[in-house]
């Protein structure tokens, strides 16, 4: 049972005065709960010291810079004994120009501070990789051809609610594949836990289940659930999972439903956690691939191009107290289950209940129990895919919003290593930094209305002697200016140098991923803006109470059509047109400071579409313009995957509830793979009864996905109505399931049976 949590410092404090502390907790595992003084934690911890002290000083002096760069200067002489004295509006309309000119100076501090964070792990990523010579690298701890010991079982969890499901067991299948070819597979088994509610796509996952099987003699090795009860999404997926049948195993691998794993990869994992005794989680870099759009292969080569030094350089400040990223990873299993149960956030509100954004939450409680969290920041053959498109990047980037917000409430929970307190830091400012930055931009464009349309204060004392007027320093704007450019674009040009030290041809050449990553700094200064404005209104949304939804992502190729775009973009384009003219209006001379964001704001709509389209991505890779390693010299788990997802596509199952209660075959499968216990008990048949006669009477075009959900799951009903259909021979039922057949005729089915004989049940 996952330990209630107590965010409250003064409550821990008052019950602790009071004799009321916490209970001693019980010893579950074999390690002592902290680890011993490993040399790595003393480095780990320095390196942490001199990272804070870098970023603090970097912004410092760029704090002060900014403070010459501002116009108002006179803080220390604005006298409270003449404010007294003064009538408000007077006072207001004095203090205003310092209070907008402090207000920018804190946040600018806090952006840049941010920035800066980002720049010194490039930086140490980057130094890392070209000298490759890492000697806390998680990978070099198995020397990468030990035998598996035969207890160190693993399962590979796939996650899945209402996804695309040719791609889904396409994957799977590659992944499963590869795995048999490296001799290892008796050591791992797969499982599918589903948590659709919609029916179709929850018959046609069964489906997909039985042929992947069939096609990889997978029965026995591959199993597939789906649950009745949707408690705590993923979270609560897994949780059901580890309950039910984490004892059998030692590890456990999470994938995402888009995620592809080499067999090398995997098995150098478990060795891994084999090879580390106090490792809990070993994450590994998934690398993007597999998307057509313009949009999702700029994204693509940004993280591919880009990502390594990131990761290299979080490794290097965190050590083995690090990241988990929900996906892709390698957990141990009962340090996990011991430790790992999340217990709804106390409360009420929009961060109240159920944990969102599980991952980082896991890894703090993994790391409290004692146990490693590691990257492995070079080990291949790792693969997720991207959103299609921007809109369904911010569809995704509201639920991580609202989860990582959420997360941020543990921030002082009694045990939490700092580095996961500073985890929770970063991914509340991944998003409180948009509006952060949209605020710093609406206060220095009121700053710039006060100095264009109020008349300086020049004697803010009595008796003051010198006026004291407004100063510029344009050329400490232009130090300040440049600094920054390179902390936020230097990091993309030390990847593009690692690739032409490391070699280029993957990328298209020297020339071509220069071009590149060109045209990608381009690309994101447009959509900085944008981003910023979505973002804000999430976090704004989040405090609101606004509900965010928590539907799959679209997994497939997908543009943006042009109403879609007017209707999500129309606001922004239509403030930055306003700020334009505003500040035109004001000063036209600090338009050119601000074109990056308006100019970017109202070409939103176009810059879209545009980008989602999927021709445009394609005519780019074949100019090997954003190309990727993995596009030039693809590896055979993602050609299977590309080759099983063709495949499953031509003969996927789409009408899957109607096949289920018509189809004998489909009908028999369906019954096996219901989770109902089979309770006789009189009041459940009588429920049942009802429930068979109303999808009877109604037929199947009325009846909605509650019903047809209650019947799926149950055998028992499912199996009763499958033999009134054809005994009694409801020609609505029947002509449907033939209207199914004629429109996917490519779907397993049986013969189809003359009209004449539809009245008597086919033999299964």
């Amino acid at each position: 049972m996952p330990e209630p949590w107590r965010t409250n410092i003064l409550v821990r404090g008052w019950r602790r005065l009071t004799g009321k502390g916490n209970p001693p907790k019980p010893e579950h595992d074999d390690l002592p709960r902290d680890l011993p003084k490993a040399r790595w934690r003393t480095v780990g911890s320095i390196r942490r010291y001199i990272l804070l002290i870098l970023m603090l000083g970097q912004t410092i002096v760029a704090g002060w810079y900014m403070k010459g760069i501002l116009p108002y200067q006179g803080w220390s002489l604005v006298s409270l004994d003449e404010i007294t004295r003064q009538t408000f509006v007077q006072t207001a309309l004095q203090v205003m120009p310092y209070a907008l000119q402090t207000s920018i100076l804190l946040l600018f501090g806090i952006l840049f501070c941010w920035v800066s964070a980002g720049f010194w792990t490039a930086l140490m990523g980057f130094l890392e990789l070209l000298t490759g010579r890492d000697k806390y690298r998680i990978s070099g701890a198995s020397a990468g051809n030990e035998p598996i010991e035969k207890g160190a079982r693993t399962a590979l969890v796939m996650p899945i609610c209402n996804e695309d499901v040719p791609r889904v067991f396409a994957g799977l299948r590659a992944t499963f594949e590869s795995v048999a070819a490296t001799g290892d597979l008796d050591r791992f088994d797969f499982f599918v836990l589903s948590d659709t509610n919609e029916t179709d796509i929850a018959v046609a996952e069964q489906q997909a289940w039985l042929d992947v099987c069939r096609e990889t003699k997978g029965f026995g090795k591959i199993f597939y659930r789906r649950r009745r009860r949707r408690v705590k999404r993923k979270s609560g997926n897994l949780d059901d999972f580890c309950r039910r049948w984490g004892g059998d195993y030692r590890y456990m691998v999470v994938l995402d439903a888009d995620s592809v794993m080499s067999g090398e990869c995997l098995t150098s994992l478990v060795r891994l956690m084999e090879a580390t005794p106090d490792a809990g989680i070993i994450q590994t870099a998934p690398r993007a691939s597999g998307m057509d759009t313009l949009y999702a292969r700029m994204q693509q080569f940004a993280t591919r191009v880009y990502g390594p030094l990131f990761t290299a350089g979080l490794h290097f400040w965190q050590l083995g107290e690090s990241h988990y990223w929900g996906h892709n990873a390698i957990i141990r299993m009962k340090p996990f289950i011991e430790h790992c149960a999340l217990a709804p956030l106390p409360g009420k509100g929009a961060f109240a209940g159920a944990i969102l954004s599980h991952d980082f939450v896991e890894a703090a409680l993994m790391r409290r129990a004692g146990w490693g969290v590691w990257i492995a920041y070079d080990l291949p053959g790792s693969y997720e895919e991207l959103p299609p498109n921007l809109l369904d990047e911010l569809k995704r980037d509201r639920r991580w919003c609202h989860g990582n917000l959420m997360n941020f409430r543990l921030f002082l929970v009694k045990g939490m290593h700092p580095v996961h307190r500073a985890v929770f830091l970063t991914g509340v400012m991944s998003y409180l930094s948009a509006p952060l930055w949209f605020f710093f931009l609406v206060l220095s464009t009121a700053l710039l209305a006060v100095n264009t349309l109020m008349e300086p204060t020049y004697f803010l004392e009595p008796r003051q002697l010198y006026p004291l007027w407004p100063q510029w320093h344009p050329e400490k704007a232009v130090a300040l200016f440049s600094t920054t450019i390179v902390l936020l674009f230097l990091p993309k040009l030390l990847s593009v140098i690692l690739i032409w030290a490391k070699g280029a041809k993957g990328f298209g050449g020297k020339f071509k991923v220069t071009v590149s990553m060109l045209l990608e700094m381009l690309f994101s200064v447009l959509l900085a803006p944008v981003r910023m404005l979505f973002h804000t209104r999430f976090v704004l949304a989040a405090f609101l109470g606004w509900a965010a939804t928590w539907n799959s992502p679209q997994r497939d190729d997908d543009s943006t059509p042009w109403i879609e775009a007017v209707k999500r973009h129309g606001p922004q384009t239509l403030l930055g047109a306003c700020w334009a003219l505003l500040v035109f209006w004001l000063n036209p001379s600090f338009l050119w400071w601000l074109a990056p964001i308006v100019v970017s704001l109202m070409l939103s709509i176009p810059v879209s579409v545009i980008s989602s389209r999927t021709n445009l991505g394609v005519k780019a890779r074949d100019e090997k313009f954003f190309l990727i390693p993995e596009e030039f010299e693809p590896p055979q788990e993602l050609i299977s995957t590309d080759r099983y997802t063709y495949e499953n596509r031509w003969h996927a199952l789409k009408q899957g509830f109607i096949r289920a209660v018509v189809d004998p075959r489909q009908n028999a499968l369906a019954c096996a793979l219901a989770t109902s216990r089979h309770r006789q008990a009189q009041p459940i048949e009588v429920v049942r009864m009802e429930r068979v006669d109303q999808a009877l009477k109604v037929g199947p075009a009325k009846l909605g996905n509650q019903e047809r959900l209650m019947l799926l799951s149950d055998p028992v009903a499912l199996g009763r109505l499958h033999e009134r259909v054809w005994s009694e021979g409801h020609e609505e039922w029947l002509a449907a399931w033939r209207a199914s057949i004629e429109a996917d005729p490519h779907a397993p089915l049986l013969p189809l049976q003359p009209v004449g004989k539809a009245s008597e049940p086919v033999p299964v």
